[in-house]
C-alpha cells in the first residue's frame, strides 16, 4: 500500500477500556442492525490506507498495541456510616470536557476503498445501503469517497466511465446523506498484502514505459509509479497534454457529469489529490524500496524534468555547481544524526542547504498553487480541499529530516507551513490534516527513538492555517474506536479557551468497516459524534479532581465524590 502520513502516524492506536453499556431499546436496535450489516464479498480493502490510499493512507510497520483494560483495586471491605456503600479506590481518570453547546462540527466517514471496482462497478450495493442507514441512524453527515483516475480514465486519454459512482451517489443522496469527493491521481496500494490496488490508467503506465522521467525518482535512479512528478506539470509529454491539463480535463468532465448532486448540493466538497496518497507531499517513505518508520526518507528529485528545474535555479542564483541534490543526506532507514546534511550543524543549515531546501520546497507550493487553481475552476462554486500530510517524527530535533524529505522545509528555526498555508489562501482552500487522535506520550513509549512530537506538529500546522483564516478539516492517521482517542480528536477540534473560537470545519472519521459497526465499537462512536456535533451525551461523567474516590452503593451504581 502506498504510505501515508496516515498510516505513519505510526501511532500506536490503543483501546482504552470500553464503556459499559446498557440494554436500551436504542442500544438493542444499534445491535441488531450491527449483525445483519454485511461484508463485501471478498477481501475489500478494510485496511488503514487512505492511499487515499494507504497506510493512508502508510504502510509504515505500524505496532497496534492490543486493546488494554483498566485494572481498579479490590473493594475495600470497610463501609462507612451508612453500612450501604463500600468504597472503591479508582486510579486516577484525566477530566473529560463536556461538549454540550459547542459549536458542530460534521463528521464524515470514508468508504472502504474497494467499494467501486476496476470496471467502475459498484460492489454489492444492498450491502452498503445497509452500512450507510447504520451511519445514518447516529446523524453522520455524510461520507468521503475517492475517485480513482486509474478506474475512471483507465484506458483511452479523455475517455471516462463514472457509471459506478453515479450509482453510488444516487444511493448516498436517497438517504440523505452529504459526499466528500476525492479526485484521486494516484495510485491505491499496491504493496505486498494490499487487499485493494488500483494503479495509474493504463495509458499512463504505457507511456512510463518508454519515459519512466514521468514519476518520481531517488537519487539512486528508483522510480515511484505512486503518481507523475511535479516535473512534468507543464511538460506535454502526455501524449499531447501536461499534467496539469490532464488533471483539469478530468475534473472538469466530472464536473459536467455529476452537475446535478453539485445543484442539490449533494457534493460537499471537492478533495483534490496533490501527490502520493492524495497528499501535498514528496513520494519520500515509499515502503517499496525499503522504508520503515522512523527513517529519515529520501529526497525524491532525481527525474529529468525536476533536474533541469533545479540546474535552472540554481544558473538563477549564480552557482551552477549547486544544481544537484545533496549528496551526504543518507539513505531511507538512517537518523538524522547518521548524516551530515541532517544531523545538528549539519549541511541542512549550510548556504547550498538553504538553497536546496527552499527550491525543493517551493516545488511543492508551486504544485498545489497550479492544481488548485484549475481546481477552482473546475469546481466554482463549491468547496474545495487538499490534504497535506503529518510527518511526525523527528520532530524533536533541529532539522525535522523527515519533514525536508518530504518537502516541508521546516527546520526549528524556520516555520515551513505558513508558506502553503499562505498558497491554499490564495484559493481558499480548506488544509485537510491527519494525526488529530495522536498523544506525544504513546509515541515517546513506543518508539522512543523517533522523537515524535504529533501534538507539536498539529499545534503549528493548524494555527499557520488559522493564522491566514482558512478552514481546517482533518481525520485520523490510524483506525480509532477507543474513548482516549476520540477524546484527543475531540481537544483538537475545538481547542480549550479558543479566545477566537477557531475550531475543525469538518472530521473525516477513516473508515467504514466491519470492526467500526461492532457494538460496542459503534456505540462509543454514536457518542463521539454525538460530541462533535454538540448534543448533550447522556450519563456525560466529568471528573473535576484527579484523585476522586468513588463509592459503591448496593445497587451498584458509582458516584463521584
Amino acid at each position: 500500500m502506498a504510505i501515508s502520513s496516515i498510516q505513519l502516524c505510526n501511532s500506536v492506536w490503543s483501546a482504552g477500556a470500553r464503556m459499559a453499556f446498557s440494554s436500551s431499546s436504542h442500544e438493542q436496535a444499534i445491535s441488531t442492525s450491527v449483525r445483519v450489516s454485511f461484508g463485501f464479498p471478498g477481501p475489500i480493502g478494510w485496511n488503514s490506507c487512505r492511499f487515499k490510499g494507504s497506510q493512508s493512507r502508510t504502510s509504515a510497520v505500524v505496532r497496534e498495541r492490543g486493546e488494554k483494560t483498566e485494572e481498579y483495586p479490590p473493594i475495600d471491605e470497610s463501609v462507612d456510616a451508612d453500612e450501604d456503600r463500600q468504597i472503591v479506590h479508582s486510579p486516577p481518570k484525566l477530566p473529560e470536557r463536556d461538549f454540550t453547546g459547542t459549536d458542530a462540527v460534521p463528521i464524515y466517514v470514508m468508504l472502504p476503498l474497494g467499494v467501486i471496482n476496476m470496471d467502475c462497478e459498484l460492489v454489492d450495493p444492498e450491502g452498503l445501503v445497509n452500512q450507510l442507514q447504520i451511519l445514518k441512524s447516529v446523524n453522520v453527515d455524510g461520507v468521503m469517497v475517492d475517485c480513482w483516475w486509474g478506474i475512471v480514465e483507465a484506458h483511452t486519454p479523455q475517455v471516462y466511465k463514472w457509471s459506478g459512482y453515479k450509482r453510488l451517489f444516487q444511493i448516498v443522496r436517497d438517504l440523505k446523506l452529504k459526499l466528500q469527493v476525492v479526485m484521486s491521481f494516484h495510485e491505491c496500494g499496491g504493496n505486498v498484502g494490499d487487499d485493494v490496488h488500483i494503479p495509474l490508467p493504463q495509458w499512463i503506465m504505457e507511456i512510463g514505459q518508454s519515459n519512466p522521467d514521468i514519476y518520481f525518482t531517488d537519487r539512486e535512479g528508483r522510480h515511484n509509479f505512486e503518481c507523475l512528478t511535479w516535473g512534468i506539470d507543464k511538460e506535454r509529454v502526455l501524449k499531447g497534454r501536461t499534467a496539469v491539463e490532464v488533471y483539469f480535463d478530468y475534473m472538469r468532465n466530472f464536473r459536467v457529469e455529476f452537475d446535478e448532486f453539485f445543484e442539490d448540493g449533494i457534493i460537499s466538497e471537492i478533495e483534490v489529490g496533490l501527490g502520493p496518497c492524495g497528499e501535498l507531499r514528496y513520494p519520500s517513505y515509499p515502503a517499496k524500496h525499503g522504508w520503515r518508520y522512523p527513517g529519515i526518507g529520501e529526497f525524491q528529485c532525481y527525474d529529468k524534468y525536476l533536474l533541469k528545474n533545479l540546474s535552472k535555479a540554481a544558473e538563477v542564483r549564480g552557482h551552477s555547481f549547486w544544481a544537484r541534490g545533496p549528496d551526504n543526506a543518507g539513505s531511507y532507514n538512517d537518523a538524522p544524526h547518521e548524516t551530515g546534511f541532517f544531523r545538528d550543524g549539519g549541511d541542512y543549515d549550510s548556504y547550498y542547504g538553504r538553497f536546496f531546501l527552499n527550491w525543493y520546497s517551493q516545488v511543492l507550493v508551486d504544485h498545489g498553487d497550479r492544481v488548485l487553481a484549475l481546481a477552482n475552476l473546475a469546481f466554482e462554486g463549491t468547496s474545495i480541499a487538499s490534504k497535506l500530510s503529518g510527518i511526525h517524527w523527528w520532530y524533536k530535533t533541529a532539522s525535522h529530516a523527515a519533514e525536508l524529505t518530504a518537502g516541508f522545509y521546516n527546520p526549528s528555526n524556520r516555520d515551513g507551513y505558513a508558506p502553503i498555508a499562505a498558497m491554499f489562501k490564495k484559493h481558499e482552500a480548506a488544509l485537510n490534516f491527519t494525526c488529530v487522535e495522536l498523544r506525544t506520550l504513546d509515541q515517546h513509549e513506543d518508539f522512543p527513538e523517533a522523537l515524535a512530537d504529533p501534538e507539536g506538529l498539529v499545534w503549528q500546522v493548524l494555527n499557520a492555517a488559522w493564522d491566514v483564516s482558512i478552514a481546517v478539516a482533518s481525520e485520523n492517521a490510524l483506525p480509532c474506536y477507543d474513548r482516549e482517542g476520540y477524546n484527543k480528536i475531540l481537544e483538537n477540534a475545538k481547542p480549550f479557551n479558543d479566545p477566537d473560537g477557531r475550531h475543525l470545519s469538518a472530521f473525516t472519521y477513516l473508515r467504514l468497516s466491519p470492526v467500526l459497526l461492532e457494538r460496542h465499537n459503534f456505540i462509543e462512536f454514536e457518542r463521539f459524534v454525538k460530541r462533535m456535533h454538540g448534543e448533550a451525551v447522556p450519563g456525560h461523567e466529568l471528573y473535576p479532581d484527579e484523585n476522586h474516590t468513588e463509592f459503591q452503593g448496593p445497587d451498584g451504581q458509582v458516584a463521584v465524590q
